[in-house]
C-alpha cells in the first residue's frame, strides 16, 4: 500500500508539472496583450480557490480548532510579498524569453534554497551540498550566457523569480510547526491577489479584455494553475517530499516539448548542456538530503 501511494503521488506531481506548463503556454500566449502584473493578479484571484479548498482539506487545521490568526503574521505577509515578485518575474520572462530557456532558469530555485538556508536557517551545508550548488549554478550562467553576442538581459528575469522562489520555501520554513501548510498557502495567496494588483497599478495597468476568448484563456489559465496546486498538495500529504523531489525535473523536458508545439521553439543551444548541470546538481541536492534523513 505504501508504495501505491508513492506512485500515485509521483503521478500527481507531474500531472501538476503538466498543468503548470499550461498555464504557462498561456500566459505566454497573452503576454503580448496583458501585463505581467495584470496577469499575476488574475492568476493569484484564482489561486485564493485551491488554498481555501487545501485549507478545508487539512486535518490538521481541522485538529487545532479551524484557528485563522498565525502567530508570525508579519512573515507570512512577507512571504505573500515575496511570491507576489516571483509571480511578476518570471510571468514578464515568459513574453521575453523562449518558454523552455524562462522555465529552465526557475529551477536554480533549489541551488538558492540551499545558498540561502545557510544565512537564514543556520544550517550547516556540507562540502557535497556546496558543490551541488557550484555545479547547478555553473548551468545557469551557461543558459543565461553572460558575454555571449546573444545575451539579453531579459534572462536574469526568471533567475530573479527562481531566487524569490527559494525565499518563499525558506520563509515557509521559518514558520512555526503547528501552522498548516494549507493557512501558510492561504495568507499568500491573499497577499499576491493585494500585491499584484498594487503592482499592475504601478506598472502597466489594466487592459480591457481584447475578446471573450481571453476571458476563457484567463479562466483557463487560472483552472490549469489552481489544479496543479492541488495536485501537487495531494501529493506531498501521500508521501515524503524526499520521494517527489527527482521528478519534479522532468518539468524541464516537458517545457522543452510544449515550447516546441506550441510555439515551434528548439532553443537547443541555449539549453545545452547547461540544464543538464541544473538537474545534476539538484539531484545531487536531493540525493544528500536523502541520505542525511536515512543517516
Amino acid at each position: 500500500m505504501p508504495t501505491n501511494r508513492t506512485t500515485l503521488a509521483i503521478l500527481y506531481s507531474l500531472l501538476a508539472l503538466v498543468l503548470f506548463d499550461a498555464m504557462g503556454l498561456i500566459i505566454k500566449h497573452l503576454s503580448g496583450h496583458y501585463g505581467a502584473a495584470e496577469l499575476s493578479a488574475y492568476r493569484n484571484l484564482f489561486g485564493l480557490i485551491p488554498a481555501a479548498i487545501a485549507l478545508w482539506w487539512s486535518a490538521d487545521w481541522h485538529a487545532r480548532g479551524r484557528h485563522m490568526r498565525v502567530r508570525q503574521w508579519r512573515l507570512a505577509l512577507t512571504r505573500g510579498a515575496i511570491l507576489t515578485f516571483a509571480q511578476y518575474f518570471f510571468y514578464l520572462s515568459l513574453g521575453l524569453l523562449s518558454f523552455a530557456t524562462a522555465s529552465t532558469i526557475t529551477y536554480a530555485n533549489a541551488l538558492f534554497m540551499v545558498a540561502l538556508a545557510v544565512p537564514l536557517l543556520r544550517e550547516q551545508v556540507g562540502a557535497s551540498r556546496w558543490a551541488a550548488v557550484l555545479i547547478g549554478f555553473v548551468g545557469v550562467i551557461m543558459i543565461v550566457g553572460p558575454g555571449r553576442d546573444t545575451f539579453t538581459p531579459a534572462a536574469l528575469l526568471p533567475l530573479a523569480a527562481a531566487a524569490c522562489y527559494a525565499l518563499t520555501g525558506i520563509t515557509a520554513r521559518m514558520m512555526d510547526h503547528e501552522v498548516p501548510t494549507a493557512l501558510i498557502n492561504l495568507y499568500s495567496s491573499g497577499v499576491a491577489v493585494v500585491g499584484s494588483l498594487i503592482l499592475a497599478a504601478f506598472t502597466q495597468g489594466f487592459t480591457p479584455l481584447q475578446s471573450p476568448t481571453d476571458l476563457l484563456w484567463i479562466i483557463g489559465m487560472g483552472a490549469f494553475g489552481g489544479s496543479a496546486v492541488l495536485l501537487l498538495i495531494a501529493a506531498y500529504r501521500m508521501t515524503e517530499q524526499s520521494n517527489l523531489a527527482p521528478f519534479s525535473y522532468f518539468g524541464i523536458p516537458f517545457a522543452f516539448v510544449f515550447g516546441w508545439l506550441f510555439y515551434d521553439e528548439a532553443p537547443w543551444n541555449e539549453l545545452f548542456p547547461g540544464a543538464l548541470l541544473i538537474i545534476l546538481g539538484g539531484l545531487v541536492i536531493v540525493w544528500r538530503e536523502r541520505a542525511q534523513r536515512r543517516g
